[in-house]
């Protein structure tokens, strides 16, 4: 009896530490997802004046809106009521329309022939100051990149397994002690028998 309990124990042990190991116990903490980029941007500086343009995913022979910031360099406050006359180097032929929807920012509309990259050349008038300034690195075709899916949780089953192991083992691990505590238990010591005295009497 003893010798199948040790054996129970044993093999108890050796599957709980199989079912554990398969189990992740990384010391870091998995970083998680951050924030998702929705817009493109690209930006220059001048003496002058700062800018900041912003579009979403552009495709070649679709409609690109896009939205242009516009301030002053010193202040970084927005510039109202500027003049803006938009050009592309790689294609002269194409045409932009801009019209200001509040205090600073501009929307930009057109149409790119191709998926490639392009550059905007900007001719500024705001008062009486006056600038050209260049937005490369346009890519017309590219996508946001793709958020990185989240880790699943690990399933609560294979911990309970464990646990339900673990128990087991420590309960075979009492019986097996109390077993061989009571086997090693000294017998209670037996009184000698005294003979029976008989008086006779007369």
């Amino acid at each position: 009896m003893k010798n199948l309990l040790l054996l129970l124990l044993a093999l108890l042990l050796a599957t709980g530490a199989r079912a554990h190991g398969g189990e992740d116990h990384g010391d870091a903490a998995k970083p998680s997802a951050g924030p998702v980029a929705t817009t493109f941007s690209v930006a220059a500086l001048s003496e002058s004046f700062e800018l900041l343009l912003r579009y979403e995913p552009l495709q070649k022979g679709q409609d690109a809106d896009m939205r242009l910031f516009v301030s002053d360099y010193a202040t970084n406050a927005p510039i109202k009521g500027a003049k803006l006359t938009i050009t592309c180097p790689e294609a002269a032929d194409l045409k932009f329309v801009v019209s200001e929807k509040s205090p600073g920012s501009y929307l930009v509309e057109g149409r790119f022939p191709a998926n490639q990259k392009y550059s905007l050349a900007v001719n500024i008038v705001a008062g009486d100051k006056a600038d050209l300034m260049l937005l490369s690195g346009i890519e017309v075709g590219k996508l946001l990149p793709v958020a990185a899916a989240a880790p699943a949780a690990a399933p609560l089953i294979g911990s309970w397994k464990t646990v339900l192991l673990l128990f087991g083992a420590f309960a075979l691990g009492i019986a097996a002690t109390a077993l061989v505590m009571r086997r090693r238990r000294p017998a209670a010591p037996v009184s000698p028998s005294t003979p029976a005295v008989y008086e006779n009497h007369a």
